[in-house]
């Protein structure tokens, strides 16, 4: 393996590159986007090589070619790609629904040539300027191989995806779609929904959003993703996600009659048996829904009491992401919240904030 090339270089496939040149310096990785300012950046960091035009044949003459384009994108380069692509290039995608590319990679004859991805890890931000390094480390990157890789490539693949510090796992790509519609694409379209329908009652003061609490904030993050990349998972994945709609609807219905009819003892066998499913959920890092770094500090209402605790953390050499006042407290301890890059911060603020004799809080 000597190189690698990205059509598409946004949010994952910056995320990717840059994994994979901290992971395999050694590797040469030549990239194309039609956003030259990122091409540029990318350059400039040393993540990148080359920069390629979109009919380079450089492009074609790889070891791996990922596809990291929007979905429709990746598709119409694919039929492009095929009486270009050299003998030994596979390619790759990393897109949210396999189905549809891998039936397309068959009916182009690439099922000894297409290795389906889907890193499940991801920002509500977009583009290069998003790209981390890091989020992938922990995260589950789903391999859909086709019928007809040889083996070989597909453990070379494994295992450059686990220099990234992702955990592979290999499925088949319909296995994929009918998951991922339920713990990843179904989540997105409610949180969407609620937002929408909160702004939709809310009154011309805005109260709603004035007071949205913790729990409100927290379920709907995920509605700041990408329109227009959700707008197509959900129509190329329709036929699981209408599925998985139609439980979740049956479900919504039940509980209403169980708060209609006053059936305490239902609503709590469902709490129970909810809680005790997502408790046992592991918590990362990285994913879907990625794990936030956040602590809650208990202040007093006076000038400088913000300042003074960034100038503490500061002086600790604490990089602190995003810090801001709580006016609602339904879930939250604490009149000031700090959120951190990593979990490592989060624990040297916490430590350090409490041998100051402040009082802080985590939420579970």
């Amino acid at each position: 393996m000597n190189t690698i090339c990205f059509y598409g270089l946004g949010l994952m496939g910056g995320s990717i590159a840059k994994a994979i040149r901290k992971s395999r310096p050694g590797l040469h990785i030549l990239a194309y986007d039609p956003d030259r300012d990122s091409l540029a950046q990318a350059l400039t960091e040393n993540v990148i090589d080359g920069v390629l035009e979109e009919d380079d044949p450089r492009l074609f003459s790889c070891d791996y070619l990922f596809l990291a384009a929007p979905v429709e994108y990746n598709l119409a380069f694919l039929k492009k790609a095929v009486p270009l692509l050299s003998p030994g290039c596979i390619v790759t995608d990393i897109g949210s629904v396999k189905g549809n590319i891998h039936r397309e990679a068959v009916s182009l004859g690439l099922s000894d040539r297409f290795i389906g991805g889907h890193p499940m890890a991801g920002s509500e931000r977009s583009g290069y300027a998003a790209s981390n390094e890091r989020i992938l480390e922990n995260a589950y990157y789903i391999i859909t191989p086709g019928e007809e890789i040889p083996p070989e490539r597909l453990t070379e693949f494994t295992g450059l995806v686990t220099s990234t510090g992702a955990i592979p796992m290999v499925i088949t790509a319909e296995e994929h779609d009918f998951i991922t519609a339920g713990v990843s694409h179904l989540p997105h379209i409610i949180a969407y929904a609620l937002v929408d329908l909160v702004r939709s009652l809310d009154n011309e003061q805005e109260y709603m959003k004035t007071i949205a609490a913790g729990g409100f904030r927290d379920i709907t993050r995920i509605a700041s993703s990408s329109p227009v990349m959700w707008q197509q998972i959900c129509v190329e994945n329709r036929d699981n996600l209408s599925s998985v709609l139609d439980d979740y609807i049956r479900l919504l219905i039940q509980i209403r009659c169980y708060i209609d009819n006053g059936d305490t003892r239902s609503l709590f066998d469902l709490f129970t048996s909810s809680r005790n499913y997502r408790d046992s959920i592991d918590v990362v890092d990285n994913g879907p829904l990625k794990k936030s770094h956040v602590l809650y500090v208990d202040i007093p209402d006076e000038a400088g009491a913000i300042a003074t605790i960034a100038t503490l953390l500061a002086l600790d050499n604490i990089s602190i992401k995003n810090i801001g006042i709580i006016h609602n407290r339904e879930f939250e301890q604490g009149a000031l919240k700090i959120e951190f890059y990593e979990e490592k911060a989060l624990q040297s603020a916490k430590e350090l904030l409490r041998r100051r004799n402040y009082t802080v809080f985590e939420r579970e």
